[in-house]
């Protein structure tokens, strides 16, 4: 059996286990795992593509929940605290103890303005151009903020949903 397969013939209560891993809004995986079979990849990225962009800022609040903030190591041993490490480790590697510091004052200015973590797509991003992100970001208004978060969940989530689907191949 092929990855498509596997993915269309888990039972839905495994799959949307696995899916709530790559993105915690839950009707974002309810999405995907209603519009079964899938004859292709492809055909299951874009469906959950645009299950993200369909996702409420109530329910993009409810996918921040499940991330830790940017620079912080995320504890546990699920799937998503080891994505969520692994997202991270360019950043890790890269960052001296200055930029370190400054990405935790810009977190917590970001969290005072804005009510909620700093979220980016870190894979392969150092920590410098996570900084640079979070202090420009700071700058705009909370509706171009959430544009700007539900697509980077968006990114996280279609990562991890190829990382899942991988795994079934």
């Amino acid at each position: 059996m092929d990855a498509v397969e596997v993915f269309n013939a888990l039972p839905a209560a495994r799959l949307e286990e696995d899916l709530l891993a790559c993105c915690a809004a839950p009707g974002w995986g309810a999405a995907i795992v209603a519009r079964r079979p899938y004859r292709e990849r492809l055909e299951i990225i874009a469906a959950a593509d645009r299950a993200a962009h369909g996702l409420s800022w109530p329910e993009v609040r409810v996918g921040l929940s499940a991330h830790p903030r940017i620079g912080e190591r995320a504890s546990g041993d699920s799937k998503e605290a080891s994505w969520s490490r692994r997202e991270q480790s360019t950043a890790a590697q890269s960052a001296d103890e200055l930029t370190k510091a400054a990405l935790v004052d810009a977190n917590r200015a970001y969290e005072n303005r804005f009510g909620h973590v700093f979220l980016i797509f870190a894979n392969g991003r150092t920590q410098e151009e996570i900084l640079a992100q979070a202090r420009d970001r700071l700058a705009n208004d909370e509706e171009t903020e959430r544009v700007i978060v539900a697509d980077e969940l968006r990114k996280i989530a279609l990562l991890r949903l190829e990382r899942v689907l991988d795994a079934l191949g």
